[in-house]
């Protein structure tokens, strides 16, 4: 059985990625803090496993290098939890949608095998891509600070530029080295998606801003409305503080 794109079984991994966040909440809830970061953080290293399989198992290193905004999470994750440190933690709230958008928008895996491992190194590491952060606030782990939007948004930034540039760079070696992919087409990379869109909302953004690098800065706006709605409690609270 195939995954699919917003198939039976799409829908039963949705749920199913729900339950394991709410079930590791249950499993850990009247733990000691020491204990929860330990099960977190040997959990959060899965994505550092699926950066090795995915350089391993395709023999095109160039084009599975840790660069997408998933795979950067996954390097940063295990550091947030075991240093519980605030910018990292709130960064991660907000990188921690990608890895959601990932699993909803799974078209770039659709046709993979249940249970095979593209899927299991797909799946399993951005389900607790999304929920260890979660888990890590739930928990008090780490505190969520208003402060911290500022340097959400300018990280992602400053992330993106410097992956489009890479995006470039390694496209320009590839043509002019010839290096070509298992079809025998020249390696071209799309890192974080700054050259060209690769699904339905991507796709989208591109429609109303047709310029490479600059049609994602669409996703800002995304970003300060999720943001607004996951800090909402914190800002009503400095508004009145303000106000009195």
């Amino acid at each position: 059985m195939t995954w699919g794109f917003l198939s039976t079984a799409h829908f039963a991994s949705m749920a199913f990625g729900v339950l394991m966040i709410v079930g590791l909440y249950f499993l850990l809830r009247n733990r000691s803090d020491r204990v929860k970061t330990i099960v977190l953080g040997i959990l959060s290293f899965s994505g550092m496993c699926a950066v090795v399989y995915n350089l391993l198992a395709w023999n095109s290193p160039l084009e599975y290098l840790p660069l997408h905004l998933c795979s950067i999470s996954a390097v940063v994750l295990p550091i947030a939890v075991f240093t519980r440190n605030k910018v990292l933690n709130n960064l991660l709230l907000l990188w921690s949608f990608g890895s959601l958008f990932a699993i909803l928008i799974n078209v770039a895996v659709a046709d993979a095998k249940i249970l095979s491992w593209v899927f299991f190194f797909f799946y399993f590491p951005h389900v607790l891509e999304f929920g260890i952060p979660i888990l890590m606030f739930a928990f008090g782990l780490a505190k969520k600070d208003v402060r911290c939007i500022g340097s959400t948004i300018g990280i992602t930034l400053g992330v993106y530029t410097i992956i489009h540039f890479i995006n470039l760079w390694i496209n320009s070696y590839t043509l002019a080295n010839n290096i070509l992919d298992w079809q025998g087409n020249v390696v071209s990379v799309n890192y974080m998606y700054s050259i060209r869109p690769e699904n339905p909302l991507l796709d989208f953004f591109y429609s109303v801003i047709p310029h490479s690098y600059w049609y994602m800065y669409l996703s800002v706006i995304l970003a300060v409305v999720y943001l607004g709605f996951v800090y909402l409690p914190e800002i009503i609270k400095l508004v009145r503080r303000k106000s009195t």
